[in-house]
């Protein structure tokens, strides 16, 4: 009788191990398995286990690789950033949006939306599912003279710009400036080494891919967001059950507070000296010009590519107006 209650002990102490579901992910950090943000996802995975998922992490410094061995079923989930993945859902993906979110507190209102359950519908599309969003920091343009401190004096620079960011590629030419393909293993190169005049890029970039080089004594970095960039896991629609998704995207946005509080760090770090600062005058120009950007790119109007979901421009759209109802984009015709 003894033997059988410590036999039935061992299987019931046992049971939460036997039950965890594995599944592989891979996670891109240009920084590899040393990064900040991959070991943002590895704090994601080990909370998680208390869910009953076991994450298995792979980490790629090729974000093409990654999403080309997500794709091939190499892993069942990927980490990458929202550009990359708005193949697996546009909604999602759109959350980078040029100028569409200029603070860090309308982030955080959205992706307190996004993580409630009434939203969970909006987290899967074409067969895949959404599963956590942290933010990686707004980006910045970095420019190797100051003078490159607005939209005409952009004509006829050339730009790192990654050719798989068709909104990217769309500015660029909007301001007329020179596209330089890139991607995400080689911009910092070129702009160190002065093949191109800027790149676009977190503030992490300034440090972990020596930006400051290419900065050197007469650039800086331009004190506007131009969008606000973010990681996302994404998985196969069938590889975790609903309630389960539910919970990992909310454990993703308990993460929320020490993910700004690395950003806010790497922002910091950054010498005052190096900041380019906007005049607010130039500032409101430059959000119309964005905005008419987005309608075009949510549309496909004027040539622009349509990498732009409606819903989440219009989600968007209510946001910046609740934290600025005075802006002239809230009382205009073609709203978002």
């Amino acid at each position: 009788m003894i033997r059988k209650s410590l036999a039935a002990m061992a299987l019931v102490a046992a049971a939460p191990l036997a039950s965890a579901q594995s599944v592989s992910m891979c996670v891109f950090d240009v920084i590899g398995a040393n990064g900040d943000f991959y070991n943002f996802v590895k704090d994601y995975a080990l909370e998680m286990k208390g869910h009953g998922v076991d994450f298995e992490l792979k980490p790629y410094t090729d974000e093409g690789v990654a999403i080309g061995d997500f794709n091939a079923g190499q892993c069942d989930a990927v980490a990458a950033t929202d550009i990359r993945i708005r193949p697996f859902n546009k909604f999602t993906g759109s959350i980078s949006a040029v100028g569409a979110l200029p603070t860090y507190d309308n982030l955080k209102t959205l992706l307190a939306t996004l993580a409630q359950p009434k939203a969970a519908p909006l987290m899967k599309d074409n067969g895949y599912e959404v599963l956590g969003i942290i933010p990686v920091g707004a980006g910045y343009l970095f420019v190797n003279d100051r003078s490159i401190d607005t939209a005409g004096e952009l004509a006829g620079k050339r730009m790192a710009t990654l050719d798989y960011q068709k909104d990217a590629i769309h500015m660029v030419n909007f301001v007329k400036a020179t596209v330089v393909p890139s991607d995400i293993t080689n911009f910092a190169g070129k702009f160190n080494n002065g093949s191109v005049d800027t790149a676009y890029a977190p503030a992490f970039a300034y440090e972990a891919l020596e930006l400051y080089k290419g900065i050197g004594e007469s650039g800086g970095v331009v004190d506007y967001p131009l969008a606000q960039l973010t990681l996302q896991m994404v998985a196969r629609d069938d590889v975790l059950d609903d309630d389960t998704a539910q919970k990992a995207r909310e454990v993703a946005w308990n993460m929320f507070p020490q993910a700004m509080g690395l950003i806010e760090g790497q922002e910091a770090a950054i010498p005052e000296e190096k900041w380019v600062r906007i005049p607010e005058k130039d500032i409101r120009g430059y959000q119309e010009m964005f905005r008419e950007n987005r309608i075009e790119m949510r549309d496909g109007l004027n040539g622009a590519p349509d990498v732009y979901h409606p819903k989440m421009m219009g989600l968007l759209s209510k946001i910046r107006c609740a934290s600025n109802p005075a802006a002239a984009e809230c009382t205009a015709d073609n709203r978002e």
